[in-house]
């Protein structure tokens, strides 16, 4: 099944969106490793457990005449000292290991997982008295234990396995707990307790399914470990009796004939050893499911891909701009198996200018600016259009490919300073690293240009500042860091995402300052992805308007900020909180009724009619783009008609069924007249 990857949540849906079916095997088998790991265990365990149905011989049966024999015809993998068939007794012995590893899984997660989901669920006291209780378990010593139960019980291996699994429930205990406490954190989980669920149902229902792969890894890993002890066990000698087989036992024989019949070792300790590692193998691929799917999308759609990419460039009749250093030309972006994210994005950068992306959450942005990077979340990719770098296409390169372009030519400003710098390195470490990897030099010179570098974005104390860790700085601090990391590389493009969302106003103002010199004093380009208008009008040149994954309007920021031509782009100006210098404070700001259309939802024609408060009916049916702004472009097909009337945005009233043409809207501050 696949879902939407969590990085993309915010910036692609506000609303639940149907998972889509995935055809075909698991993520999981897609894998080399969960491919072997399945198949050798699922024949292992249907070999042993259907051994008395299928062996050539009895496991007790014997051949003198052929003792120690290598395989054969007769006999596959050859006979133990008394000439008994090592096939048959393989597969007899191999019942009781899987057996009683599965009973000393059901044991531990039997108790560990309730205990897990009760000390989540009921608090920190409830919480506090379990963990005592599993830390007197844990520092038991089972092996000492283990051997007391032997000599009370006697060589009963399921009662031993059992108590194991006891012993193991509180080490289990500790990993789940830790995930559904994070698990009973997520919104989802209040929703459903608002909505009537009782403990039970919440639990099976929400909590469990989340922490079904932590579960399937930590049970995968326990099996192997559980065929390891069971054979231990029965290699010295607390295992069953001859002459019933078993895989320690056998193991065990086998040494003291290692010099004269070294084959002897090869077939049982062979099949232990395939057993352990199939388990451990299947663990990884289930723990690694979510990236594997998320490159197998991307292989199934690198084909189509292709071919979109170069129908585009067939079929496109405008010719790339010789002038923009990045062109984008009907960017598709499309969770792998599921629904769009981003269709027809087009817009094009020249050297030495900043663009905008604007719009709501929800409306593509940060897809459309990490698609220029490759950074797209695992199980999204780019699944049409173009993206012109320099003049060379950017879509349907490797990974290896992208890696050469990022940092040194294309670098990326995170939203999150604290998210972008490892806690545990100092910010010299982090900052020299790249540079010596990117500009070729030397630890010392590295550190001098680290320095300067910092001094560029602001940062007078540079050297305390290297020395550092990112606890130690402020959110502007750590921001300054950020963009002197991004400049590492000495790039002609940056991307910002949201830089100075996590910033108070005057921070903020420091950052834009520093970004609109950097852009006059090195000649950067630069796409600034923002919801604040005020950013956008302060330091852009250029605005690319998006609402739900396409771009509603586009031109100059001064153009498209006097004078708006798409009715998103005038509620947004509406619902501005900057009031003009001189000019009365309303009563009420403008609003936009409802929430942005979940991908998958999005209607025909225009997105935002059912927002739109100059919706007509006509306005449901495609249309195509109309020229606006000199060089950029408007999706409405009512443009000509509002801007002959100038409408404008206007805050709702009771009893309103349309905002009513008045003068033009007030400027934003921070663009020029």
């Amino acid at each position: 099944m696949s879902v939407l990857p969590l990085d993309a949540a915010d910036e692609v849906a506000t609303e639940p969106v149907p998972p889509a079916r995935r055809r075909g095997l698991p993520a999981f088998l897609r894998r080399p490793g969960g491919i072997f790991g399945a198949t050798w265990l699922t024949f292992v365990i249907v070999a042993s457990l259907t051994a008395p149905l299928w062996r050539p011989y009895e496991p007790a049966e014997q051949d003198t005449a052929n003792a120690l024999a290598l395989p054969s015809a007769e006999h596959w993998l050859g006979t133990d000292p008394l000439g008994r068939d090592l096939l048959s007794r393989i597969f007899t012995a191999g019942s009781l290991p899987l057996l009683s590893s599965a009973l000393m899984l059901v044991v531990a997660f039997g108790i560990g997982l309730p205990l897990a989901l009760i000390a989540a669920e009921r608090g920190r006291r409830v919480e506090q008295v379990i963990s005592r209780l599993t830390e007197v378990l844990i520092a038991l010593p089972a092996t000492i234990l283990l051997l007391a139960v032997i000599g009370v019980i006697g060589n009963r291996l399921y009662p031993v396995m059992a108590i194991l699994g006891v012993m193991i429930s509180a080490s289990v205990y500790r990993v789940l707990l830790g995930v559904a406490q994070s698990v009973r954190q997520r919104l989802y989980i209040d929703a459903a307790r608002v909505n009537g669920l009782g403990s039970l149902r919440v639990n099976l229902v929400h909590v469990l399914p989340s922490m079904a792969t932590v579960v399937a890894v930590q049970a995968a890993q326990l099996f192997g470990i559980g065929l390891l002890i069971v054979a231990g066990l029965a290699f010295l000698g607390f295992g069953p009796g001859e002459p019933e087989p078993s895989w320690g036992f056998m193991i065990q024989d086998a040494s003291g004939y290692i010099y004269t019949a070294p084959w002897l070792m090869v077939p049982t300790g062979l099949v232990l050893a395939l057993t352990v590692v199939a388990a451990n193998e299947l663990a990884d691929a289930i723990a690694g499911k979510v990236a594997v799917a998320g490159r197998a999308g991307r292989r199934r759609r690198r084909g189509p891909l292709r071919r979109a990419v170069a129908a585009a460039a067939a079929g496109t009749a405008e010719a790339p701009d010789p002038a923009a250093v990045l062109q984008v030309r009907d960017l598709s972006v499309s969770v792998d198996d599921g629904p769009d994210l981003v269709t027809g994005v087009s817009f094009a950068l020249q050297p030495g200018r900043v663009l905008g992306l604007v719009g709501e959450s929800g409306c593509g942005k940060t897809m459309t600016a990490r698609s220029l990077l490759g950074l797209l979340p695992d199980g999204v990719s780019v699944s049409g259009g173009s993206i012109l770098w320099r003049g060379r296409e950017l879509v349907g390169l490797s990974e290896r490919e992208m890696s050469a372009l990022r940092g040194r030519e294309i670098a990326m400003i995170s939203q999150e300073p604290m998210v972008a710098l490892d806690p545990m390195f100092s910010i010299s470490s982090q900052l020299t690293g790249p540079i010596r990897r990117f500009r070729g030099v030397g630890r010392s010179e590295a550190r001098k240009i680290a320095a300067e570098l910092l001094r560029n974005v602001g940062i007078v104390d540079a050297e305390r500042v290297l020395k550092s860790h990112p606890h130690q700085l402020s959110g502007g601090m750590a921001q300054r860091v950020c963009i002197a990391l991004a400049l590492t590389g000495e790039p002609d493009l940056l991307v910002a995402d949201e830089p100075t969302t996590a910033l108070d106003v005057t921070v903020q103002a420091e950052i834009l300052s520093l970004l609109r010199a950097l852009v006059r004093d090195t000649g950067l380009s630069v796409v600034v992805v923002s919801h604040d208008l005020g950013v956008v009008a302060d330091i852009c040149d250029d605005v690319a308007v998006m609402y739900a994954g396409q771009v509603v309007e586009s031109g100059t920021a001064e153009a498209v900020l006097d004078a708006p031509a798409h009715p998103y782009t005038m509620a947004l100006l509406g619902a501005n909180p900057h009031v003009p210098e001189g000019e009365p404070v309303p009563e009420r700001l403008a609003s936009i009724a409802g929430t942005v259309p979940p991908p998958g939802s999005w209607p025909t024609g225009c997105r935002f009619a059912s927002r739109c408060r100059f919706a007509q009916e006509r306005c449901t049916v495609p249309f195509p783009e109309l020229p606006a702004h000199g060089a950029g472009s408007v999706l409405c097909i009512r443009v000509d008609e509002l801007s002959r009337d100038h409408a404008v945005w206007e805050p709702e009233h009771a009893g309103d069924e349309i905002a009513t043409p008045l003068a033009p809207p007030a400027p934003v501050a921070g663009v020029s007249r």
